[in-house]
């Protein structure tokens, strides 16, 4: 927490994203900062570590795509529109209609690196109101293959050169510190630094790189301060860095979950969303995939093959293996679905237990009821859903179809095989068969003309 006397607390923070790149190596119709880690789009969770730091305006600077844009922000953040695109220097300029009349600190980033820590943005922040006050705080990287970043040449945290890759000399290129591209500047100092620049450089675009090179020579003391974890300013660009930006994603997920008491079983094929909450004594086993909104209580086991989304699971719940728990399956304390059960829209009551090849959708289940194999809740009559509700320790017998809207009373029975469209009343046995037919002998003569006829085609 930043103190409330610090300088970050009395500045006012406006964040800009610059999101107007094209994507054109994802090779996809859906904008690169929209596409998923996580279950989530990598814009938003660079927008969840920036609300940390409670920014009094927000900027996407954006060109292809604006459109996906909006539609998801849905007015979170002002979009800046930058076409033609002429470089990092003229997207940030973009922002500065948006930024009209705004005084304090200005956070740039990227949209398609997503996971800058707000610890570290305030590290950024505080370095700006410290020592010298420098105009300008770049923050850099030392990664372990420093490939075609662009180099910072400082002494101490002092910047006395910045320079791209392209631009760079052999010398320059040895310099293992790189820049993220990601800044820290006054309002006052950035637009007008931004002007300033000039694009005789080998990719004819203004960098925003040069800002810093423009304050360093007018006399200014910009500094940089270096990240400990090279990862969190990795940019996706490809579905191949997506892809890898995942299994890193999933593997600090899965190593925050055992530390916080859950046994994972085979950490590497337990898949995370962004926001799952597993509590402890919480057993996992091999190949569980959680999508968004999933909350497990302590002492919960889920056992293999498992796809759980939109659930909650109370203390105690057995999972699995095989089950399917879709967006609004809510299982209460010690119920169980076991192998091949799907859940939407459902509750299982403390207890209740559904063990084999069943569907409840839009249901209602009691404490203690028990779901035979191969029920399902016939919820959709191909216009609307309807709701089933089982009472309490109802004994629902295997392969019944309860056609809803229907309620099965408190300690009723439905029999095996039944197809109930009635409500069933409280200790009530309900059994929805045609009669069975007997005819004795039937199937020998059937068998035996069956097989004159056969002869006689064989002649």
């Amino acid at each position: 927490m930043t103190d409330a006397a610090s300088p970050l607390a009395a500045s006012p923070l406006a964040i800009v994203i610059l999101a107007a790149g094209k994507g054109t190596r994802m090779k996809s119709e859906l904008h690169k900062v929209l596409h998923p880690i996580a279950g989530r789009p990598m814009l938003e969770h660079l927008l969840a570590s920036a609300a940390e730091l409670a920014p009094e305006r927000q900027v996407v600077v954006a060109g292809h795509g604006r459109e996906q844009l909006e539609a998801v922000l849905a007015g979170r953040a002002t979009i800046a529109v930058q076409e033609p695109q002429h470089g990092t220097g003229h997207a940030v300029l973009q922002a500065e209609a948006a930024l009209a009349g705004f005084e304090g600190d200005v956070l740039i980033l990227y949209g398609d690196v997503p996971f800058v820590r707000a610890q570290t943005m305030r590290a950024m922040l505080d370095r700006l109101h410290g020592w010298h006050n420098p105009p300008v705080v770049v923050l850099g990287f030392e990664p372990e293959d420093s490939l075609n970043y662009g180099r910072i040449v400082a002494d101490a945290d002092k910047i006395l050169e910045m320079v791209e890759h392209k631009d760079a000399t052999a010398e320059q290129r040895a310099v293992k510190l790189c820049n993220s591209g990601l800044m820290a500047v006054r309002s006052r100092d950035l637009f007008a630094l931004l002007r300033r620049l000039r694009n005789d450089n080998a990719q004819g675009e203004y960098y925003l790189t040069d800002i810093v090179n423009i304050a360093t020579d007018d006399g200014h003391h910009c500094a940089v301060i270096v990240t400990d974890d090279p990862d969190e300013v990795a940019g996706i660009n490809s579905r191949g860095e997506l892809a890898e930006a995942e299994a890193r994603w999933q593997a600090r997920r899965r190593r925050q979950a055992m530390a916080d008491g859950a046994s994972l079983v085979a950490p590497e094929t337990v898949w995370f969303a962004w926001d799952t909450r597993v509590g402890r004594d919480v057993t996992i086993e091999p190949n569980v995939v959680f999508g968004p909104g999933v909350e497990v209580a302590d002492n919960v086991t889920i056992r293999a093959f498992c796809h759980i989304e939109g659930a909650s699971l109370a203390s105690g719940v057995e999972v699995g293996p095989y089950a399917r728990l879709r967006p609004g399956a809510v299982l209460k304390e010690r119920s169980k679905v076991g192998n091949f059960v799907e859940m939407k829209k459902a509750v299982l009551g403390p207890g209740a237990k559904a063990n084999h090849l069943s569907y409840l959708g839009d249901a209602e289940v009691g404490a203690g009821a028990n779901i035979g194999a191969g029920t399902i809740t016939c919820n959709y009559d191909g216009y609307f859903k309807h709701k089933t509700v089982i009472g309490e320790r109802a004994f629902i017998g295997s392969n019944s179809a309860l056609i809803a809207p229907v309620r099965i009373g408190a300690d009723a029975i439905v029999a095996a095989g039944s197809a109930v469209s009635r409500d069933v009343a409280d200790g009530e046995l309900r059994l929805v068969r045609a009669e069975q037919l007997v005819k004795p002998g039937w199937a020998d003569r059937f068998h035996d003309a069956m097989k004159k006829k056969k002869a006689e085609k064989a002649r």
